[in-house]
């Protein structure tokens, strides 16, 4: 990142590293899910294709991130366990759980028809994720434990549910049956009444499905006479099993053993304060400026699979606008978005209570949404172009104290574009020149602000300052009242705004041209705006 007078304000990113030895647990969950299943009409009380594609979304976790040795999951919720010495992401707990829950939210959209080729995506889904922190091999096996159980006993509870709704009773009645009833009474009550065995219902109902890599053997090639060559690969199986916290499970799979140490004893009564004691807490300080920055994962690669124009593909920066928008609408708590390449920070206003202020929460479900939205409207901005594999964006969550340092961040990432992308724009000239990429790194090397703007005019007569705003400022997203907007829409060259939120008056004045609005009426996309200084030239 670029260097500059606002660099201060990274000090006030908070270390929220898991220290070794406790091993990482992130379960990713649904959110709202129970309405997505009515929207899109699932089978009840289970549908197996949406299990099915859940159970597909977590094999591509485990292909994609190896540190990840073991999962469980049922109806919409899955458990990810990272091998315990893994140092993925300097174990910091915000950037791994938004990397599992973006990717694992970009599989489900992307593989959705595969699993529903007759039912169309009536809008995106997205998930929540929390860390658990197991400090010993004890606690992550009763953790299994709990969840295997709650499989069970949900399940087991929605099967009556929904045998009474199908026999002609309402939700409110089926409840009101079941209140306070017990697991044998439940059973008994599926046998008599409906003459269903639930033991004989499908495992993977009753028991969640697990996943993890194991050794098989593979033919790789043939010789000249037609013998095969065979060669042991890991490859991701999924699994219905009885019970994955005992110990003859654990022995039977020594990888999980090697990965993360054998169970000594089994489980006996669950206590459930004892399993909740290790969920990592990161509840954010109140009455101060939430910030999420979210960042593409490997986007260099990203945009050169997919082709993107060098420096700046103006269809990829829309996607990312029109996503932030989408943001925007979902989260009334956001009050101003800034975005830059292949990031974007959302501000959440001082006296948010979104998620009860826990940062695991906004933070994944933030980088949800903006993942579902990206995935869900490639099409529309690469409509030529096939989306090769799944994007997924990392996030962190920071608080300020004051509008000055807040408006300090938002000045240190509008530098930061702008440096960034007068080098690119030098480094890629250079380069379509015949240059190659190390040539033109050299040639770049050390140069200031001044030396770039003449390069750029002197040898390929380009004035800097006359590229795309949306290029060198990077976009801003905020809501305008409908008064206002109609204004914003008769403006012909710039706007000036000063703009009211929840706890005051506005503390920025947005300078720049006007180049899209979104379809709602109540939020609107500017590019351009200076956030260093009002007036200020960068």
């Amino acid at each position: 990142m670029a260097n500059s007078q606002y660099e201060y304000v990274k000090s006030f990113e908070v270390a929220d590293e898991v220290m070794p030895p406790n091993v990482i647990v992130v379960r990713v969950e649904g959110r709202d899910f129970r309405r997505f299943s009515d929207v899109h009409e699932f089978e009840k009380p289970n549908d197996k294709r949406a299990l099915d594609l859940m159970n597909s979304c977590a094999v591509a976790v485990l292909e994609q991130y190896p540190d990840i040795v073991f999962s469980y999951g049922y109806g919409d919720e899955y458990s990810f366990i990272f091998k315990k010495k893994t140092k993925f992401y300097q174990r910091r707990a915000r950037k791994i759980l938004s990397l599992i829950t973006s990717f694992f939210t970009s599989v489900y959209n992307s593989k959705w028809e595969e699993f529903f080729p007759q039912e169309e995506l009536r809008y995106t889904p997205s998930f929540r994720a929390r860390v658990m922190s197991c400090a010993t091999l004890e606690v992550l096996q009763t953790y299994l434990a709990w969840r295997q159980n709650e499989c069970h006993v949900s399940n087991l509870y929605i099967t009556c549910l929904w045998m009474m709704i199908k026999h002609k009773k309402t939700y409110e009645q089926a409840e009101e049956i079941l209140k306070d009833t017990q697991r044998s009474e439940r059973n008994e009550f599926l046998f008599q009444q409906f003459n269903v065995n639930y033991k004989k219902l499908p495992q993977i109902f009753r028991l969640g499905s697990c996943s993890f890599m194991t050794q098989s053997e593979d033919t790789v090639k043939y010789t000249t006479n037609g013998s095969p060559v065979k060669r042991m690969r890991r490859r991701p199986a999924v699994f219905q099993c009885e019970s994955i916290s005992k110990q003859r499970f654990w022995k039977e799979h020594q990888s999980l053993a090697v990965e993360l140490g054998p169970f000594e004893n089994e489980i006996g009564k669950l206590n459930m304060d004892f399993i909740r004691s290790f969920s990592f807490e990161d509840k954010l300080m109140p009455f101060s400026w939430i910030v999420v920055r979210i960042d593409g994962c490997h986007f260099h690669r990203f945009s050169e699979v997919h082709e993107f124009e060098k420096p700046n593909d103006e269809r990829a920066l829309n996607l990312m606008n029109s996503c932030a928008v989408a943001v925007l609408e979902e989260f009334g708590d956001i009050v101003f978005a800034y975005g830059v390449s292949d990031e974007y920070s959302f501000v959440l206003k001082k006296t948010s209570t979104l998620f009860q202020r826990q940062a695991s929460q906004i933070v994944s479900v933030i980088v949800s949404v903006f993942t579902s939205a990206y995935v869900a409207k490639w099409k529309c901005f690469f409509p030529h172009k096939q989306l090769k594999y799944q994007p997924s964006f990392d996030g962190r969550a920071v608080c300020y104290p004051s509008s000055q340092i807040l408006r300090d961040y938002l000045a240190w990432r509008q530098v930061d574009c702008h440096i960034n992308n007068q080098y690119n724009t030098c480094f890629w000239m250079l380069v379509k020149e015949g240059k190659s990429k190390s040539e033109a790194q050299r040639i770049l090397k050390g140069t200031q602000t001044k030396e770039k703007n003449e390069l750029l005019m002197h040898k390929f007569n380009i004035d800097y300052y006359s590229i795309q705003e949306i290029f060198r400022r990077g976009s801003s997203v905020f809501r305008l009242k409908e008064g206002q907007l109609k204004t914003v829409e008769n403006s012909i060259d710039y706007l000036k705004i000063i703009s009211d939120v929840v706890d005051g008056r506005y503390y920025l004045e947005i300078f720049g041209p006007l180049l899209h609005l979104s379809e709602q009426v109540n939020v609107t996309a500017i590019f351009g705006p200076d956030l260093a200084k009002p007036g200020e030239s960068l």
